[in-house]
């Protein structure tokens, strides 16, 4: 796979770092990977240094030689419009414009909500217990997983994948929000056709590379 001057700053557990290297996958290439430890001595995201590359302190920071490019769905449009084999937005207006709905569902209303900053300020400033915090968790995924599931189950192009017989970029924000979804043990028996496209997903290499426990930075299981 070429690498075409790319590096990755990453962190195992990062939902958003998650979906971006399945994309790179799906588009068969290779990336550097530089971790970033979000929990250890306060969180690496906020040193000097990485605040240069990232000023919000936050992972995924894609570097493709001398370009600077931040937030997840801005990387994997750039991905995809850089490199065009494998691409991963269908080809009509109509399609794109599904299958960025779908994805900025998850990225855009769900995931933020979770993010280990907005956790650790409950905790800091309003003293939220563990289980309140997994409590607020499983609230905003089941409002998510339920309008996701409504989207692909009433739409007539949904197939094995988000958007047909292919894996893209929906498919790249659903699997990380369902492994999520199974870390604060949610059911996922609500959610059939969520359920179905995730394990067609993670049946294949691309999405198991990039699977959180496959990464070198990930803790010995």
């Amino acid at each position: 796979m070429p690498n075409e001057g790319l590096r990755l700053y990453t962190y195992w557990r990062s939902s958003a770092a998650y979906r971006v290297r399945i994309a790179l996958n799906l588009k068969g290439l290779a990336c550097e990977m530089v971790p970033v430890h979000l929990v250890r001595e306060g969180g690496e995201q906020h040193v000097a240094a990485y605040r240069g590359l990232n000023p919000q302190g936050l992972v995924p920071t894609l570097q493709h030689r001398q370009r600077l490019i931040r937030q997840s769905m801005a990387i994997i449009e750039y991905l995809d419009e850089t490199f065009n084999d494998q691409p991963l937005l269908p080809a009509t207006a109509r399609e794109r414009a599904h299958v960025r709905g779908l994805a900025q569902l998850i990225a855009c209303d769900v995931h933020p909500l979770g993010n280990l900053r907005v956790l650790q300020h409950l905790e800091r400033e309003f003293k939220a217990s563990a289980e309140q915090k997994e409590a607020w968790m499983r609230h905003w995924l089941v409002l998510g997983l339920e309008a996701l599931e409504s989207l692909l189950a009433a739409s007539p192009s949904t197939g094995d994948f988000c958007e047909g017989e292919r894996p893209g970029m929906a498919d790249c924000l659903l699997v990380p929000q369902v492994y999520n979804a199974r870390r604060f043990k949610l059911d996922l028996a609500p959610y059939p056709t969520v359920a179905r496209i995730d394990a067609h997903c993670r049946a294949l290499a691309a999405f198991q590379r990039a699977a959180p426990e496959a990464q070198p930075d990930a803790p010995p299981a």
